[in-house]
């Protein structure tokens, strides 16, 4: 079963039992923590080269509590020309996104929990 996310609040995650006070990618086996990005809040392709192996259909991108961080149109072309779906929205309703999706298909959700 994929992991649950119980609470987000700005800078800080609760899913499953477990806190994260960082930025994360949670996969459909667990969660990855410290998801750092080359250029801090602007996505870049490589900042995702951790899920591309692992055969995603859908990606969540939570683009921070006020949006901050910024998703470049040539990214999500360049995610939908690999054949996965992708979502970008504030993390909170990104969390919601996921939490509704995670059981129903293969979904990943790169989460940037503070600004």
């Amino acid at each position: 079963m994929a992991p649950e996310v119980k609470r987000y609040s700005f800078g800080r995650i609760e899913i499953d039992d477990r806190v994260y006070t960082s930025d994360v990618i949670i996969t459909p086996e667990g969660v990855m923590p410290g998801w750092w990005r080359k250029e801090g809040h602007r996505l870049c392709l490589e900042d995702l080269k951790d899920v591309w192996d692992k055969n995603p259909e859908v990606i969540i991108i939570g683009t921070g509590a006020y949006g901050v961080m910024k998703v470049p149109q040539d990214v999500v072309d360049e995610i939908k020309k690999r054949g996965v779906e992708v979502e970008v929205a504030r993390t909170g309703h990104a969390v919601k996104l996921y939490n509704e999706m995670k059981d129903k298909r293969r979904v990943f959700a790169c989460l940037h929990l503070t600004c």
